[in-house]
């Protein structure tokens, strides 16, 4: 698996060591956040589950998810990478991206998608796809600086909030 290095940012594969980093990620999310991608009240996914995760992992399509850390601190604020296209279309992937709180507002997300944009022109991809709710404010934004557009293509959801489709042609 391959690490990819900009100026303030390294995504690099998961380690198992990274499960708790990565339950906190799932701590944090929005309280809009579906409840399959939020922590269950009794605590799942536990770090032991998100362990396993990573030894399943397959990385697909390339380059799958990144850890992303600071470069200057070594700390994994967040991931960022390519998902499987949750909306039928497989030769398309998914960008997918996510941080700590602490981490928002310092254009991180915008540096480690825009890395993984290029990545993936470089593997050969055509377009890449992502979904966001439309409440997400922030990510339409980051999207939108990598030159992804709105499909107008959206999945109503009176309880989360529509999901929204973009796309950008590589």
């Amino acid at each position: 698996m391959e690490t990819l290095e900009i100026e303030r940012l390294r995504l690099r594969p998961w380690r198992v060591e990274d499960a708790p980093f990565h339950r906190r990620l799932w701590a944090e999310r929005d309280p809009r956040v579906p409840a399959h991608r939020r922590l269950t009240p009794d605590g799942h996914p536990t770090v032991t589950e998100l362990e396993d995760w990573v030894r399943r992992d397959e990385h697909l399509p390339t380059p799958g998810l990144l850890v992303v850390e600071r470069t200057d601190t070594d700390e994994a604020i967040g991931y960022c990478g390519l998902v499987p296209n949750s909306v039928g279309r497989p030769e398309e992937p998914e960008l997918a991206y996510e941080f700590l709180q602490r981490s928002w507002h310092h254009g991180y997300a915008t540096e480690a998608a825009g890395a993984v944009v290029a990545q993936a022109r470089r593997i050969g991809y055509g377009h890449l796809a992502s979904t966001v709710r439309e409440w997400n404010t922030a990510s339409l934004r980051v999207l939108e600086k990598l030159g992804f557009v709105d499909t107008g293509e959206r999945e109503e959801d009176a309880v989360h909030g529509a999901s929204l489709l973009l796309r950008t042609t590589l």
